[in-house]
């Protein structure tokens, strides 16, 4: 029987998100299924799965991306699929905001802003906090209200917010995010 593999889910795999992830990874003795970066995503849910049991270890971090496709992209249909799987533990999503072309969007449970403090509003792509409360705008978030996670945590565009999460920074608001998830999934408790 194979063990679950415990995953952190990204909305996001351009080349700034994959740079932060991989940051972000190596800092916390994680691993980045790089290959998942892309704009839009090219891999099935199915290969990106196989890619994650063959992680040396966990958490496992894994990239989608709609490339501002309208609805269900193969970004979203991957990440349903993977976060779905019998072998698979997720133990959140970092939603990434996003200018779309038509507006998507999705349930947060917090939102950390380009400053790193947490709001339960959303922010936007800048990484400043939105109107709303609790909701965010992106593109690959249409799916998120469909799968069964223990948090969401939303964050402007990774890697950037006007330099500040930027890997010269040491990647603040990602990492916050990151800690945030491993702390609320008990991850660390897990591990003793």
């Amino acid at each position: 029987m194979t063990k679950q593999r415990q995953v952190i889910l990204v909305t996001d795999g351009d080349e700034y998100a994959a740079r932060t992830i991989e940051y972000v990874a190596a800092e916390i003795g994680g691993r980045v299924i790089s290959r998942t970066q892309g704009n839009p995503t090219t891999l099935s849910g199915p290969h990106i799965v196989q890619l994650i049991l063959e992680a040396k270890n966990d958490p496992v971090f894994v990239m989608f991306d709609d490339c501002g496709l309208l609805g269900e992209g193969a970004g979203e249909t991957a990440l349903k699929y993977v976060a779905g799987h019998q072998n698979i533990e997720v133990l959140g999503v970092i939603a990434v905001a996003s200018k779309t072309h038509q507006t998507e969007w999705a349930k947060v449970d917090v939102s950390i802003d380009r400053f790193g403090e947490l709001t339960e509003y959303g922010v936007d792509k800048g990484g400043l906090k939105d109107l709303e409360v609790g909701r965010i705008s992106g593109d690959t978030v249409y799916c998120l209200d469909e799968i069964d996670v223990p948090i969401i945590v939303g964050i402007g565009d990774i890697g950037k917010m006007a330099r500040k999460d930027s890997v010269k920074n040491g990647c603040p608001v990602t990492m916050k995010a990151v800690k945030l998830i491993l702390e609320r999934s008990g991850y660390h408790d897990n591990k003793n």
